[in-house]
């Protein structure tokens, strides 16, 4: 989002010229300390983008930079079209202000570059939604939104494991969407940052004070760094299979790249394959590999296969009748 951000300021600042940072920060609904950042980002990207201060000052660019939407190849238009994810806004109270942006860029756009864009988007479409059905955004989204928009804090009450609740005073540093959840990065009064998942928010209230968002903060590389933590923090219970070579597709396609299966078999003996998956404990890789019947065999660990022979014994007892009792 921030990248669109960038290219609607210089967009902003080439057609309407001179602007206040008061004034930008109001059209993109950021704080002034954003757009800041922004025009810094577009300095130092090479973008001829000038501030002066005084009563006839503002942010403007060189009379020499011209930048029109006809100078966008057709492979530019079509990334900035498909990387608009709308459920997520949606969530925000955001989807009408993207397809708006989106109507108002198409109608810019030449006759030949609208065609491009027509073309890509009718040969590729990005659905961002799981196949289960997706859980309703709490209410409060909206309140913890608008409050890490205008650098507010907000009075907290987590929801922790046991039913234990919390209640804090916390800087909403900025909301981040993945696959189907929400999750609030946050700094309490010690300033320490935090990850919390929005679903374990049980109440949010926006407060009148404002935080001071530290200059050094980003969004994305404090994001990367907890998911990367987390997946590090992951229990793991490594498992060795031996596949059938007719089921080895369906096997590694079923499990995932989530599950660690390495992309080339290890080993080839006749019409078997062996493979390695990673699970996070045993009762998952046991509920998963009893999915595939007699088309993968457990070699090792020794528990997983003792436990595979048990549940398989205690299957075929159940079906050794041809009709159930009674």
């Amino acid at each position: 989002m921030r990248a669109d951000r960038l290219l609607s300021i210089l967009l902003h600042l080439q057609t309407r010229g001179r602007a206040t940072t008061a004034r930008l920060a109001m059209e993109f609904e950021v704080s002034q300390r954003t757009i800041l950042r922004d025009l810094y980002a577009l300095r130092v990207s090479g973008f001829p983008v000038y501030t002066e201060r005084g009563a006839h000052g503002g942010c403007y660019l060189h009379d020499e930079y011209r930048s029109t939407l006809t100078q966008l190849t057709a492979d530019e238009i079509a990334t900035f079209f498909l990387s608009s994810i709308y459920k997520p806004l949606e969530d925000l109270g955001l989807s009408d202000q993207l397809r708006a942006a989106r109507l108002k860029l198409t109608a810019a756009l030449p006759t030949s570059r609208r065609a491009a864009m027509s073309r890509l988007g009718q040969r590729i479409l990005i659905d961002s939604l799981p196949w289960t059905k997706r859980a309703r955004p709490a209410g409060f989204l909206s309140v913890l939104h608008q409050a890490a928009m205008e650098d507010r804090w907000v009075r907290v009450t987590f929801v922790r494991r046991f039913d234990v609740t919390t209640r804090r005073r916390v800087a909403p540093y900025g909301l981040v969407a993945k696959a189907n959840a929400w999750y609030l990065v946050w700094a309490g009064d010690d300033g320490h940052v935090r990850i919390d998942a929005v679903s374990g928010i049980h109440q949010a209230t926006a407060l009148d004070e404002h935080f001071e968002r530290p200059s050094a903060f980003d969004l994305d590389s404090s994001w990367r760094a907890w998911r990367e933590e987390q997946e590090a923090a992951r229990p793991g219970f490594d498992v060795r299979l031996r596949v059938r070579k007719d089921a080895l597709r369906y096997v590694q396609d079923a499990l995932g790249e989530r599950r660690g299966i390495f992309p080339l078999p290890a080993a080839e003996t006749g019409e078997w394959v062996e493979i390695s998956a990673r699970f996070s404990y045993l009762e998952e890789a046991r509920r998963n590999l009893l999915a595939f019947g007699g088309a993968v065999e457990v070699l090792r660990p020794a528990s997983l296969r003792a436990s595979m022979a048990d549940f398989a014994r205690q299957i075929a007892k159940r079906y050794r009748s041809e009709a159930p009792s009674g």
